[in-house]
């Protein structure tokens, strides 16, 4: 897909819609940005594609009648869903938003040791707004890093 529908208050589009086509920030009309992902993602994509199939505009979740999920549904899926997932005490400061996911994704990544262009590239982002906005979340990686120093200099 090379659009975004981000959802606005309607009085800030023109045509009244709560969802605005744009183009992909930074990025030409008709280019696209491949994500890469692992094996397993892919494996529940295809299932949840071959049994939910994809609305008539080719977006993989979509409400009963084929249009945009409100942000109003998925929020209020998600705040349950944070109930059943979380301990009581866990759930004031955990994921308050879908969106925190993406936060949560890109600092397991960066802790798993995934390199920083490599997480820049599935993410979206440059390296550079990478290591500025996710550098803090990196830790517990000193004993690794000085073990991979030792090993380059007894090599």
């Amino acid at each position: 897909m090379d659009v975004s529908r981000p959802e606005v208050n309607t009085q800030w589009t023109d045509t009244g819609d709560a969802h605005e086509e744009r183009g992909l920030k930074h990025r030409g009309r008709n280019d696209m940005r491949p994500v890469p992902i692992p094996p397993a993602l892919v494996k529940i994509l295809r299932q949840h594609i071959e049994e939910y199939g994809l609305s008539a505009d080719g977006r993989l979740f979509h409400s009963e009648r084929g249009g945009v999920v409100a942000s109003t549904a998925y929020t209020e899926v998600w705040q349950e869903a944070r109930k059943l997932a979380f301990t009581p005490a866990q759930v004031a400061p955990l994921v308050r938003r879908p969106y925190d996911l993406r936060h949560a994704a890109v600092s397991l990544w960066l802790n798993a040791g995934v390199s920083a262009p490599d997480v820049a590239e599935r993410a979206g982002h440059s390296v550079d707004v990478l290591l500025r906005v996710y550098a803090k979340c990196l830790d517990g990686q000193q004993e690794i890093a000085n073990r991979r120093i030792d090993d380059a200099l007894a090599a």
